[in-house]
């Protein structure tokens, strides 16, 4: 039986993952996760004559395959969720023109993976709908041109960079029993530790994500113990150092835990600097790698923290501090 919100988290018992499709760039399909991708693009225009372009192109794909592995239209769904990193959700926006059924965006900055599952769950749990698609994309040479220097102009990175991740994600859920369930979700709250270097993303993330997985701790009894994989979605090599450390003063055993942004790129060949952010990162090493590996019950059930920092280029031009939040969803194999 499904619960009320315990503190900030969810306990359910009828959502469960039916398909996706999977999408990335060049660097993600060369990566070490690459030949888990459905397909990937070897330059970042993908056929379209923008980035922005290219970037609908990929969550187009990522749709039409989730959808294609469960024969099913775009009017079978009930529902669809999603998000990306452009101002007014641009990507998602664009793409739902297609689509002629109800479509509800999303923004949680590179946590909208996490936020886009989750939602898209307590509708199904609630009994209000049946089949929903949540959806998220991000593309490493929009979000530069956005948020930080077009990637042409070759300005000079700094130590403590990430790399936003070029790829899109389609994740349909249903009520129907399937191999993997959505067995949980935790809501996270905005946190501010005072950081506005929009160049230095783990370290202003770190804090949400250790307020997220001890509330999710706390919440719901748990412990890391509890898990066979914890994975945090865009810290990187730097922000998972940080949130060990966090954890380690909190007196709090770090045991199976990784961040997406290190596994997603080979960090010490690839050019990603400290390793990998952005909605498709979480969303391309959960859908792409761990929902397979759950599937052939290599893992019985992980834990997915997708962080996000809700900068805006405005403010950040004004020096103000980078508000940031983390989501995380629990999958398990249904037994």
């Amino acid at each position: 039986m499904s619960s009320r919100f315990l503190g900030n988290s969810v306990k359910l018992e009828n959502v469960y993952i039916a398909s996706t499709g999977t999408t990335c760039g060049p660097l993600e399909y060369q990566g070490p996760l690459g030949t888990y991708f459905d397909k990937g693009f070897g330059d970042y225009h993908c056929g379209e004559d923008s980035f922005e372009k290219a970037e609908r192109k990929m969550l187009r794909d990522a749709l039409d395959i989730c959808l294609k592995r469960e024969k099913l239209k775009y009017k079978d769904i009930d529902l669809y969720m999603g998000g990306d990193l452009l101002n007014q959700i641009t990507t998602v926006n664009y793409l739902a023109r297609e689509i002629p059924k109800p479509f509800v965006g999303i923004y949680g900055a590179c946590s909208s993976f996490c936020l886009s599952m989750a939602m898209s769950s307590l509708l199904i749990e609630g009994g209000f709908i049946e089949k929903a698609v949540a959806m998220v994309s991000s593309h490493n040479a929009t979000a530069e041109r956005q948020y930080r220097y077009p990637v042409e102009y070759g300005a000079q990175k700094k130590e403590t960079t990430t790399f936003t991740a070029t790829g899109a994600i389609s994740t349909l859920l249903t009520n129907q029993p399937t191999d993997v369930r959505v067995e949980a979700l935790t809501l996270g709250k905005v946190i501010d530790y005072s950081q506005d270097d929009p160049n230095d993303m783990g370290r202003a993330m770190a804090p949400a994500a250790f307020d997220t997985i001890t509330s999710h701790f706390q919440d719901l009894k748990r412990s890391f113990q509890d898990y066979d994989l914890v994975v945090t979605g865009d810290l990187s090599t730097y922000g998972h150092k940080i949130l060990k450390e966090m954890m380690q003063r909190h007196k709090i055993d770090v045991v199976h835990y990784n961040d997406c942004g290190c596994m997603l790129y080979d960090v010490a060949h690839q050019e990603v600097f400290q390793g990998g952010s952005g909605c498709a990162c979480s969303g391309l090493v959960t859908m792409g790698y761990l929902y397979p590996m759950l599937k052939e019950k290599k893992y019985k059930r992980v834990l997915i923290v997708a962080t996000g920092a809700l900068l805006s280029p405005m403010m950040s031009a004004q020096k103000d501090t980078i508000p940031c939040v983390a989501h995380a969803i629990s999958l398990e194999v249904v037994e």
